[in-house]
């Protein structure tokens, strides 16, 4: 059994997601998530806002092997969860096994097109 690549806590500090704009490219955030261990990951997130009290009702699962994509922008991917928008929030990734994240947000609210990766924190 290999415990993967990775850690089992991530942070993500500097989440915002854009509205969807009028590009042919629409606006969004998105957690990608590798699970390179031999087991199926067990994700649970927190999100954390400035003026309200955290929400830790998303929970995730990645099969072993396998990567995710999870979008801000879709309650389904969320759990329901509506995320606001342009609003500044972080995030908290907690797995049962080591995970390998990413956070990529696309922002189309100007003409100049931004689009950016970056890993998480982790612990």
């Amino acid at each position: 059994m290999t415990d993967g690549a990775g850690k089992k806590t991530w942070i993500i500090p500097d989440c915002e997601l854009p509205q969807e704009g009028e590009g042919v490219l629409k606006g969004h955030e998105s957690v990608i998530v590798v699970n390179d261990s031999d087991s199926d990951a067990e994700i649970a997130v927190k999100l954390f806002f400035t003026d309200k009290d955290a929400d830790s009702s998303i929970k995730w699962q990645v099969k072993a092997g396998r990567v995710r994509c999870f979008r801000m922008n879709s309650t389904d991917d969320m759990c329901g969860v509506k995320i606001p928008y342009d609003t500044q929030y972080a995030m908290k990734l907690k797995s049962s096994c080591n995970i390998v994240v990413q956070y990529g947000r696309l922002d189309n609210r100007q003409t100049n097109l931004a689009y950016y990766t970056t890993l998480g924190y982790n612990q």
